[in-house]
């Protein structure tokens, strides 16, 4: 399908959004708008990880709280992995381990990879723990076959990656998994991509598995002149690991000074600019940081 003039990460999100609802493949909870979308046959899909190598060979896996990934979080759990799953929104902190009760049937597992059962069944991880993670599992709402990654736009998925760089909880190499509905595979433009914006390596849909043989460098760390002194105040963890990296020596200069009378337009959406329906937590979604971009993107999936 030829380019459209005008169309940005948000414009994608908006075709994607609409194409889910109309065409009946969303699923709970409903509408799909601002989420990171569930989609009808996401369970099964996500049995297919099963299907990768990095999957089998995994201790410890990371995977993001967003409904579609249920079933992922179960398979980790079935798997005697250890599982760990951000906090909404970071505000106690980066991530939970999930922590089943001893003897715990299938049925119970399945509750602890619930939204609910992550609340229930954790236990926090901080910032010294010792954790270094195999496999990173991310929602998205567009990606495409090169990997490039789209999220719901609040920043949380990059921003997760980043503070996991940060506290030596990654490999360069430790690979990342989306997984989306076939129509949420779409071309999205290179010059999208900014340096904080997360890539996957792989893509599972209810047809098909895609290696994408992504290249591009992932986030090295907190790019912190694109965080907001506001995003800042709401992540304690955040604040802790700016700490430490001043006490290194790193350059830890925010996006705006918060004595500044004209701030820098923040690359983080403010809360009072999110929808309602994307401060729920019980989608418990995550995304990516990012401003809106004007430019060019061609959509092949959709109409």
């Amino acid at each position: 399908m030829e380019a459209l003039a005008g169309v940005s990460k948000q414009g994608i999100r908006e075709r994607i959004w609409d194409y889910m609802e109309s065409h009946d493949l969303a699923d709970f909870p409903r509408p799909v708008h601002h989420r990171i979308p569930n989609f009808k046959g996401s369970y099964l899909a996500c049995q297919r990880i099963k299907d990768l190598e990095v999957f089998a060979g995994t201790q410890e896996v990371k995977v993001d709280p967003d409904k579609p990934l249920e079933g992922v979080r179960l398979l980790a759990l079935q798997s005697k992995k250890t599982l760990l799953v951000p906090t909404p929104r970071l505000r106690t902190g980066l991530f939970n381990k999930i922590t089943p009760p001893p003897g715990a049937t299938k049925d119970m597992l399945r509750k602890c990879a619930t939204s609910q059962g992550v609340r229930n069944f954790s236990i926090p991880v901080g910032l010294d723990s010792s954790v270094l993670v195999d496999l990173i599992v991310v929602g998205s709402v567009a990606v495409s076959e090169k990997g490039w990654r789209i999220g719901k736009g609040e920043g949380y998925a990059d921003l997760e990656y980043a503070m996991m760089v940060s506290m030596g909880a990654v490999r360069e190499g430790t690979p990342i998994v989306t997984i989306v509905h076939d129509c949420q595979v779409v071309d999205i433009p290179e010059a999208l991509l900014e340096d904080h914006d997360l890539t996957v390596d792989y893509i599972i849909t209810p047809t098909r598995v895609v290696a994408t043989g992504c290249a591009r460098p992932k986030p090295a760390g907190i790019i912190w002149s694109k965080v907001s002194y506001e995003m800042l105040t709401k992540i304690p963890v955040l604040r802790s690991l700016r700490d430490r990296e001043k006490r290194a020596g790193k350059d830890v200069t925010l996006q705006a000074d918060p004595g500044s009378q004209h701030p820098a337009p923040s690359t983080i959406r403010r809360p009072q600019d999110i929808p309602q329906s994307q401060t729920d937590d019980s989608s418990l979604c995550q995304a990516d940081i990012e401003p809106a971009s004007t430019l060019t993107s061609s959509c092949v999936c959709l109409p």
